[in-house]
């Protein structure tokens, strides 16, 4: 039963896979005929060769000059009819590539935080290249060759039969078994291929991992234990491969040593037949060499059906991608979100990662707008969950989170996000000009509200101290620069989306007392009439703040002016006595 259930999903995954050519209908249509015109060409070849063998023995000199002829005049229209089609199918072997990768990026830049928090980059990113190479390759290549296949192998069966049925008889009796052979060949390859994909994967997260996290790794001498683990993957990956290379080893042999049988013993009948005058050598050449043409499509039959499962294997993986859901999206009728000051409110919230363990337990609070609010708490006490519901990174499972009475989930994430500006500890930039990085969120900004948005960050002055100045570009991630100097730029790229709401979490970390006393005065400014959200340990980012929340287990504990919480709050006060809340080490 559940062979019968796996046939059904193959079958409807490889209908799903031929979705993709679609687009390509009227090439594809014109690259089959290019291919029927191409093996048309190959099947009139053997019989123009035999008539000249019998011209030759018939002393019809002149005759055999005139079929010389045509026979390169139809080995030049096969050549060209196989040189478009290769152009053709090469080009619609691009074309679905490009729309699978264009298909795969539109879903991974629409999934939610919860998705990618499940998922390995390095298992994404396997999808994206190996399986998407495995389907391109068989959509845009397998399948003209399969239609040209079973092109050869009727018509050179037709000709067989029209040549001599009784030869066609005994040429053709072991088609059932070679048939049978395949078929079982096409079962039993499905689930290895699809494990040696696995552990592709597998092996790619590992890579992947090491590169990022390549600092860690030498930080902690880890570096013959990360080889060790990367070693083992590739043994485990080896170990499949080999699997699958015996199972193609055993079965493409067999596919391609059945057919021989029907070619011995065409020769030996054959060639009796000839001697008896009941076939003439003209025919009994033809007919060789029809036969000697249809083997290689048999022998193929086995290499394109591995190649299919292949495909078919790669695109299950690819289409669970593309069907997973897009758990945060916009609502139908989802609007822009109203104007407004910035007022936030979330009205009895809980939330967890994975519903059965909240991180949050019905948290009601009001943030005017305008006002400036730090959070702080210990480790896991929900600062940073707390702030990621209001651009909606997540949804709540209870209660509502609302920004000027909106709630979150009935505006566009479009507008929504728009409106909020986020710096967080870890500051991503992106390999590309200090411009482009800083107008990531606002393309059409000028150059004067650039460099403005520049100096309110403190950034200003290094930038210009750079070998371009604003057009330099910056490495991967922002490597070439000092953690001081890519949390500055963070800061100046969110300062020019202009938002009216401001998180800043542990913004400051990175850099020293000296720089961080520069971008407080400069936040100060930008704070004014902007609502802003502080999760930071740092007494001197905590002045900042209109008021204190106490975060404690995902419950709000206290909220007040250091003054206040100090004396009233234990939470709080064993924060402060413990040096939580102090400046961080210089960067």
């Amino acid at each position: 039963m559940a062979s019968a259930a796996q046939t059904a999903t193959n079958a409807a995954t490889f209908r799903r896979l031929m979705g993709f050519l679609a687009p390509y209908r009227a090439s594809m249509i014109v690259s089959v005929a290019l291919a029927f015109v191409s093996q048309a060409g190959s099947l009139a070849i053997p019989w123009l060769i035999g008539v000249i063998v019998q011209a030759i023995r018939d002393g019809k000199r002149h005759e055999v000059a005139q079929l010389i002829v045509v026979v390169v005049v139809v080995g030049v229209a096969k050549g060209a009819a196989t040189l478009g089609r290769r152009l053709i199918s090469g080009k619609q072997a691009l074309g679905v590539e490009l729309d699978m990768r264009n298909a795969l990026y539109r879903k991974f830049v629409r999934l939610s935080f919860g998705f990618f928090d499940r998922h390995q980059t390095g298992q994404l990113m396997s999808r994206a290249t190996v399986d998407l190479q495995s389907v391109r390759f068989f959509l845009g290549y397998g399948l003209i060759f399969f239609f040209q296949h079973i092109f050869t192998t009727v018509g050179v069966a037709v000709l067989l039969f029209v040549i001599s049925w009784k030869l066609a008889l005994i040429a053709l009796a072991f088609s059932p078994a070679l048939v049978a052979l395949a078929y079982r060949y096409s079962r039993v390859s499905h689930p290895i291929l699809r494990d040696v994909q696995q552990k592709m994967a597998d092996l790619a997260t590992v890579a992947e991992e090491n590169i990022v996290g390549v600092h860690v790794v030498k930080s902690f001498a880890q570096e013959q234990g990360e080889q060790d683990k990367f070693e083992r993957r590739s043994e485990t990956l080896f170990g499949s491969s080999v699997r699958a290379n015996r199972q193609r080893a055993f079965y493409v042999p067999l596919l391609s040593f059945l057919p021989l049988f029907g070619q011995a013993a065409v020769l030996l009948v054959g060639g009796d037949m000839v001697t008896h005058r009941q076939l003439s050598l003209a025919n009994f050449v033809a007919f060789n060499l029809y036969l000697a043409m249809v083997i290689l499509p048999l022998r193929m039959l086995g290499m394109w059906i591995g190649e299919g499962q292949r495909a078919t294997a790669s695109g299950e993986r690819i289409f669970e991608l593309l069907d997973e859901p897009e758990a945060i999206a916009d609502r139908p009728g989802a609007t822009v979100i109203p104007a407004g000051p910035g007022a936030i409110s979330f009205d009895h919230v809980t939330f967890g990662y994975d519903p059965e363990a909240p991180v949050l337990h019905d948290i009601s609070l009001e943030l005017a707008a305008g006002s400036t609010v730090a959070l702080i708490g210990l480790t896991g006490s929900g600062k940073t969950s707390l702030v990621s519901l209001i651009p909606r990174f997540y949804d709540v499972q209870q209660g509502a989170v609302r920004i000027d009475g909106a709630d979150v989930r009935d505006v566009t994430l479009g507008s929504l996000r728009q409106e909020i500006g986020i710096i967080a500890q870890d500051a991503f930039l992106f390999s590309a000009s200090v411009r482009d990085n800083l107008t990531f969120g606002a393309p059409g900004a000028t150059a004067e509200q650039i460099r403005l948005a520049a100096e309110r960050a403190q950034a200003h002055q290094f930038i210009e101290q750079l070998p371009e100045g604003y057009d330099t570009v910056i490495g991967e991630r922002g490597v070439t620069l000092s953690g001081g100097q890519r949390q500055r730029l963070a800061i100046a790229r969110t300062l020019l989306v202009d938002p009216r709401i401001l998180i800043l979490d542990d913004a400051t970390a990175s850099v020293d007392a000296s720089t961080e006393a520069h971008i407080r005065r400069g936040l100060g400014e930008v704070m004014r009439d902007r609502t802003t959200l502080i999760i930071a340990h740092r007494l001197s980012t905590i002045s900042l703040a209109d008021e204190i929340v106490v975060l404690e287990r995902g419950k709000i504990a206290a909220r007040g002016r250091h003054g206040d919480l100090i004396g009233t709050n234990a939470v709080y006060r064993e924060i402060y006595e413990h040096g939580r809340v102090e400046p961080a080490a210089a960067a």
